[in-house]
């Protein structure tokens, strides 16, 4: 089984999609259901995990009509409030639903850089694994200093920190983030997406070379039993085709055994996703 652990769909609002801003035109369209399957069957691939890219329930419901009705959207990252005071009620309604695994928010995009350490934020993920939801963990590199202390008061949480935590690697940046992350995979309920690195290079003249130190961080640290493929579509497509995004991963596991390679392309993801 080969599953992309991490895409996205919209159509395209300028205000709901707010954070596409004009150098991202590329991606100023409609991405849906209908775009990806043939991308997903022309590589391969068995099937995929949608992840949200707006902070509402509406994305939630917009996100399961798309899954309802196509068969290849294996599973779902929401997005709920964590913070509410009835974060248990909608936690409890999410659970009835088969194809939501598990919720996200944008902390990256927050202006309090350790929110994911306030009680009230902790509440909410508390309350996630009662219902075997999991949670993607959205972050810049210079939060990466919170997440060891975030990810150490729910050792029954499962946790997977998106496009490898997004270091600056168009600016060769690497040492802090390397120690974070080291840091960060010693607690073993955390995984990892090996995901969103094209954009986080230089989008015009990114090389494959640029991204092994990095490939090699990550699996040194995680191993091959905690590590998942992500394409980041249609967000990669600012720097690179569906194609090349995969080509990178190839190249690099290529030496890797038959075994290691199904772990990274899809039985990591059904495992801790629970496809």
């Amino acid at each position: 089984m080969r599953i992309d652990a991490h895409h996205h769909l919209w159509k395209f609002d300028p205000v709901r999609e707010s954070w596409i801003t004009d150098d991202m035109a590329a991606i100023q369209n409609d991405f849906l259901p209908d775009n990806f399957k043939p991308v997903l069957q022309r590589n391969g691939f068995d099937g995929s995990v949608v992840v949200q890219t707006n902070q509402s329930e509406g994305e939630n419901e917009l996100l399961l009509n798309y899954a309802n009705a196509n068969d290849f959207i294996r599973g779902i990252v929401g997005w709920t409030d964590l913070q509410s005071r009835n974060v248990e009620e909608r936690l409890g309604a999410y659970a009835e639903l088969k194809k939501i695994k598990g919720f996200r928010h944008v902390l990256q995009g927050e202006a309090n850089r350790s929110l994911m350490l306030k009680s009230a934020f902790k509440n909410g993920i508390l309350k996630l694994a009662r219902h075997g939801f999991t949670y993607d963990i959205l972050i810049f590199a210079d939060q990466l200093q919170y997440i060891s202390e975030f990810v150490s008061g729910f050792s029954n949480q499962k946790f997977v920190i998106d496009h490898i935590a997004k270091p600056a690697i168009k600016n060769r940046e690497i040492d802090q983030w390397e120690e974070d992350i080291k840091e960060i995979a010693e607690h073993q309920n955390v995984w990892c997406k090996i995901s969103g690195m094209v954009t986080e290079a230089d989008w015009k003249n990114w090389e494959q070379q640029d991204f092994v130190p990095y490939l090699d961080t990550i699996v040194e640290a995680f191993g091959t039993k905690r590590i998942m493929y992500g394409s980041d579509w249609p967000v990669c497509l600012l720097a690179a085709s569906y194609e090349r995004v995969l080509g990178i991963v190839e190249e690099y596991f290529a030496p890797f055994s038959e075994n290691e390679r199904q772990l990274f392309f899809g039985r990591n993801a059904a495992e801790f996703y629970n496809l």
